[in-house]
């Protein structure tokens, strides 16, 4: 028998033995996802050492609780972050968040802060994005150590608590302490998400008067498909109309069914009397993804097709207020996408308000850490796996050489950011055998 013979026996008897025991120990596993997903860990009014609110500070401290439960190093960053490490020197950092986005009032079947098993399927806010992978890593560990899994080398789990708001907790995080020099993140899809388009959010208003329309308010949040745009009419009786669409993140525009050029679609009026909601017509038909009508349209071989979505939409103070969402291919860059977006909206009559976003992060296919989870994906799925491009931005864009290891398959739709947010335990499972199989090939 060879040693690479050997090697692969052994690896397939560590693959068993996990999966075992995650079989064995499933209900504990629901347990602490319940215990995290309890918890509103949306930004809120901060406070004094808690500088995205109560409950990423509680988050964080449930985090911080279940590393130091398992052995590890845990240090918290002001509550900005929590890092636990195995060993020294790691060489791999596991990097999550356990904020979330806010849940609507409306639209849920299930309780957004808790975790409900209904089927084959896990509902409750962050199941996916990231409380479950977050979860999921834990119990990996836990898995490692509990079955004497030998590891050679150390590793770091960091926590992080604002990933939602923009990523000021991993900002002040590393002026403290550095990334290991391998890093994946459970934020994007599998097999491995190795490169991620480039992101514009774009703010924009013009001065509105309309004779008929009173009131406009469609979209919440900049990064999602509004599912909802509200219409109210003048007149005495004030009558509203409420187009309805599919919520959906931004990045993946397809998948939603947007209620804003749903409205604009169907608006008919004289384009000489309201040109605003006529040009925003023109520039987002409704159906369109990828931005053309707007000059812009672009794709490349390795990120493909570029996304961009009108998500906001309202009027307040005598101001049609808008906002959209970009992601762009590899070979574009930022100045270049605005710049476009720009001219044409002033050539239209808007006014910029504010114009942010980043650069393509892309990490080569070739890399010896993205094929070593290649390895990793094929031997626990079954099946070999190529790397992906998305729009997405997940959690190591600023990351030099991070990739996005799950925490979902691109073929599904787990209504991230939007109500009744789920992982099936099909996929939760294979996240629990994907990390701990990680952990176990690049630590050993």
């Amino acid at each position: 028998m060879t040693a690479e013979s050997i090697t692969k026996t052994e690896n397939a008897d560590i693959r068993q033995r996990i999966a075992d025991y995650f079989d064995e120990h499933f209900d504990e596993i629901l347990t602490d996802l319940g215990e995290i997903m309890s918890i509103d860990s949306s930004y809120s009014q901060p406070a004094e050492g808690k500088p995205f609110g109560e409950g990423s500070a509680a988050a964080l401290a449930w985090g911080a609780e279940k590393g130091r439960q398992l052995g590890l190093r845990v240090r918290n960053f002001d509550n900005y972050a929590v890092s636990m490490t195995f060993g020294s020197d790691p060489v791999l950092g596991i990097l999550s968040h356990l904020d979330v986005v806010p849940a609507s009032a409306e639209g849920w079947h299930y309780p957004p802060f808790a975790c409900t098993v209904d089927g084959d399927t896990i509902y409750g806010r962050g199941a996916i994005d990231d409380k479950g992978p977050s979860v999921a890593v834990l119990w990996a560990v836990k898995a490692l150590k509990e079955l004497n899994i030998p590891l050679s080398k150390g590793f770091r789990i960091i926590f992080g608590g604002d990933e939602e708001q923009g990523c000021e907790d991993i900002v002040y995080y590393e002026k403290q302490e550095a990334f290991p020099p391998m890093v994946f993140t459970p934020d994007g899809s599998f097999p491995v998400l190795n490169c991620e388009k480039g992101m514009v959010h774009l703010t924009f208003s013009a001065p509105f008067e309309d004779s008929d329309i009173t009131e406009i308010r469609g979209g919440s949040v900049i990064n999602a498909i509004p599912d909802k745009c509200r219409i109210t009419f003048a007149g005495t009786d004030g009558t509203t109309l409420m187009y309805g669409g599919k919520p959906a993140h931004a990045s993946r525009p397809e998948n939603g069914v947007n209620a804003i050029t749903k409205f604009l679609a169907a608006y008919k009026k004289d384009c000489g009397k309201t040109p605003q909601l006529c040009a925003l017509r023109r520039m987002f038909p409704h159906g369109e993804f990828d931005g053309e009508s707007l000059g812009l349209g672009f794709e490349d071989e390795i990120s493909g097709k570029m996304t961009c979505a009108l998500t906001l939409l309202s009027t307040e103070g005598g101001r049609l207020r808008g906002g959209i969402d970009i992601r762009f291919p590899i070979d574009r860059s930022y100045d270049e996408i605005s710049r476009i977006v720009i001219q044409e909206l002033k050539s239209s009559g808007f006014e910029i308000d504010e114009c942010s976003g980043m650069e393509p992060h892309y990490v080569p296919a070739d890399s010896p850490f993205v094929q070593t989870l290649l390895d990793v994906y094929e031997e626990v799925k079954g099946e070999r796996g190529e790397p992906i491009a998305e729009g997405g931005i997940t959690y190591v864009h600023n990351t030099e050489g991070g990739v996005a290891f799950g925490a979902e398959f691109p073929w599904e739709n787990n209504n991230m950011h939007g109500v009744d947010e789920h992982i099936s335990i099909e996929t939760f499972k294979m996240n629990l055998n994907m990390y701990a199989n990680a952990i176990a090939r690049i630590c050993r």
